[in-house]
């Protein structure tokens, strides 16, 4: 594929929005209980890329894996192309006992700012994980290995990162990942688990089934920072301009109140760009359609830091970084899930916003 642009909205849906009803809505779930027991943490994501493949062939549609990215291809792929990062926070065994957080280990931090919301939450999550059940697994086959608990948790302000132990896992080696141990919860109005994003990786999935035809991008070490190189990089190689990038993402919130002040996200800009401002009013004129309620989390954070004495980060997503590495010669929007439990295993997010994702994404079929 080799295009100036990915098309515009208009010509690529007849007006027929899928009906997201409790049937279609199993369906999805039944895809994200599946994915959310398969690790993926951070620099360890291999395994997953191969459970991923499995089930995007199953929908027909063409799939490429290439260095930090699997890509697939529906029947009209200059369609629309949207975006998802796979995988998750964990540990990395380091030492005798010794594990270290995987996005923060020494040999990220190079691509990290130091603005990002997971690093500006590092200090306050240090307990978060005691007693948190987790298991071992080989790099690169995803092999399981064994279980433990979390026994500790502090922050080590000479390597800047979280350093864990875990009882039980004591004979790992150096090198080998630790996902922490997860599974789908679902209430009548809520579901749970590490959402962060293996949420959006079922929708995509789930977009694919209902008929989309379209591109999607999924990305490895979004939460090292890394992943907007591996999108570009493949962008480059195609050949193609485009400002119709539809990323997909959780975006955390301090309070279930908070997070259900809307069904969607949206954004404008972060802190390292802004945003293609056509092709976000279209997915806000496509909410207001859809009676979807959408908030834009710029402005809440700029609200928000009004009254703050240590503001907020606006935070550095895949997509501002790679519409400021490019020069703006990409670009696109996100659309965002309001979550509560931010980078825990039981971050959590209501079933009127999923519906409401579904409802939006099926409009693109």
């Amino acid at each position: 594929m080799s295009v100036s642009r990915f098309q515009t909205s208009n010509a690529e849906s007849d007006g027929h929005v899928p009906d997201s009803g409790s049937e279609e809505l199993a369906d999805f779930l039944e895809i994200l209980q599946g994915l959310v027991r398969e690790p993926s943490v951070v620099g360890a994501e291999d395994s997953f890329f191969r459970v991923l493949r499995r089930e995007l062939e199953e929908v027909d549609v063409t799939v490429e894996r290439h260095l930090g990215l699997l890509v697939a291809k529906g029947q009209r792929p200059d369609a629309l192309c949207v975006s998802a990062h796979i995988d998750r926070h964990g540990l990395l065994c380091t030492g005798p006992n010794e594990f270290q957080y995987a996005a923060f280990i020494a040999s990220n931090q190079g691509e990290l700012s130091g603005d990002s919301v997971s690093e500006q939450m590092m200090a306050t999550i240090a307990d978060r994980f005691t007693g948190q059940r987790v298991q071992g697994h080989l790099p690169y086959t995803g092999t399981y290995l064994g279980q433990g608990v979390i026994s500790s948790g502090r922050l080590c302000e000479f390597r800047r990162n979280l350093i864990f132990e875990i009882e039980g896992l004591e004979y790992l080696e150096p090198g080998t990942p630790v996902s922490f141990l997860d599974r789908l919860r679902v209430t009548e109005s809520h579901l749970s688990a590490q959402l962060d994003n293996v949420l959006s990786v079922a929708l995509i999935i789930h977009l694919y089934r209902m008929g989309f035809q379209g591109t999607a991008l999924f990305t490895a070490q979004e939460e090292s920072g890394r992943s907007w190189r591996y999108a570009l990089s493949w962008l480059l190689r195609e050949g193609i301009e485009t400002r119709r990038l539809l990323v997909l993402d959780t975006s955390p919130y301090p309070s279930p109140e908070a997070a259900e002040g809307q069904e969607i996200v949206l954004r404008e800009k972060d802190a390292s760009a802004r945003f293609d401002p056509e092709f976000t009013r279209e997915i806000e004129g496509r909410c207001l359609d859809l009676g979807v309620l959408t908030t834009f989390k710029d402005r809440w954070i700029e609200q928000e830091n009004l009254t703050r004495p240590k503001p907020l980060s606006l935070g550095r997503t895949e997509l501002g970084r790679l519409i400021a590495a490019s020069g703006d010669r990409f670009s696109g929007t996100t659309l965002q899930i309001p979550t509560t439990g931010y980078h825990t295993a039981e971050e959590t997010a209501s079933l009127a916003s999923v519906r409401a994702a579904i409802r939006l994404l099926g409009s693109y079929c």
